[in-house]
């Protein structure tokens, strides 16, 4: 996947010069903050490589690296998953260019019309858009479907729309799925977002207690994205590609407070079961499929040490299942 990174290095950017008359100078592009990836984006992004096919075009998505909301009204709700966790997973749902831009005054400025000319003809070489069906897109939020309808007619590009996604009637939602996570409902998220509810960081030296304790755990710092309760989970950890079952500490290790860390700091302790090998500075993408227990404080270490010993055999239970 290409990623192109700002407003100017895609100005910058010169498709006919890189492909000649290859399909990849043609861009078949959806637009939105795909926060969470969650299963509406999914059948946004499945209409994205049909639509790629037919318009022999690449398919592109534009997102942004930070919300409009904050932009447009001075808030934004908080991500569900962080800009790098984003791109992984719509690198792995088959997009091919990517163009990660600033929501800044450049862009908020621009009318529909020159959003097409500019970004979508001028850049990217556009074949076909693909909106949601609530996107409003340009200044004042005008660029709406009918819009870019419009448009498309007269500058000589597709323009379709993507139907609202509901299951059981319920429409799918970042907000409901973030409500979901915080709650620690992990089986309600799953259903929403199609897998179950995540986490990506690198692993940093931590106390080496784990290890002490003959359980080495790596120390994750998680990015910023919606997390579930503290406490006990099993968990998938996902390492260049390849998964390995293991179970994890989400909280303040209160049998440890006042460590490296400190009591009030959140930490992610995670404990691969069939993985020897050195973790540290790697990205560990980490999905929360159980709940196990909540996080507790035990009298020594030794108490610990046979709680994460039950912890485990609980772990690999669940997974199993």
């Amino acid at each position: 996947m290409r990623l192109i990174e700002g407003l100017d290095a895609l100005r910058a950017l010169d498709l006919a010069a890189i492909y000649g008359d290859a399909s990849p100078s043609h861009s078949v592009v959806a637009v939105g903050v795909f926060d969470g990836v969650h299963l509406g984006h999914q059948r946004l992004l499945h209409e994205l490589l049909e639509m790629s096919s037919v318009l022999q075009g690449l398919p592109t998505v534009v997102t942004f690296n930070n919300h409009p909301d904050q932009v447009l009204r001075g808030e934004a709700p908080p991500q569900l998953i962080s800009v790098p966790h984003r791109l992984r997973l719509l690198r792995r749902a088959g997009v091919q260019r990517l163009v990660l831009l600033d929501f800044e005054p450049r862009l908020q400025n621009m009318t529909p019309r020159e959003f097409a000319t500019d970004v979508l003809l001028g850049c990217l070489h556009t074949r076909g858009l693909l909106l949601g069906y609530d996107s409003a897109l340009g200044k004042d939020r005008a660029g709406t479907p009918d819009c870019f309808r419009q448009l498309g007619a007269e500058l000589g590009f597709e323009v379709r729309v993507g139907a609202r996604f509901e299951l059981d009637g319920t429409p799918v939602s970042s907000t409901k799925i973030r409500q979901a996570i915080a709650s620690g409902d992990l089986t309600l998220a799953n259903r929403f977002l199609g897998r179950f509810p995540g986490a990506m960081g690198t692993v940093v030296p931590g106390d080496a207690r784990g290890r002490r304790l003959g359980f080495p755990t790596a120390n994750v710092v998680p990015q910023p994205c919606a997390l579930p309760p503290n406490g006990v989970y099993a968990v998938d950890a996902i390492l260049d590609g390849q998964t390995f079952p293991a179970v994890a500490n989400l909280g303040v290790r209160p049998t440890f407070a006042g460590g490296q860390r400190g009591a009030d700091t959140r930490s992610l302790e995670v404990h691969l079961l069939d993985f020897h090998g050195d973790l540290y500075g790697r990205e560990l993408e980490v999905s929360f499929r159980r709940f196990l227990r909540p996080e507790r404080r035990f009298p020594d270490a030794a108490a610990l040490r046979a709680q994460i010993a039950e912890d485990i055999a609980a772990a690999r239970q669940a997974l199993r299942a």
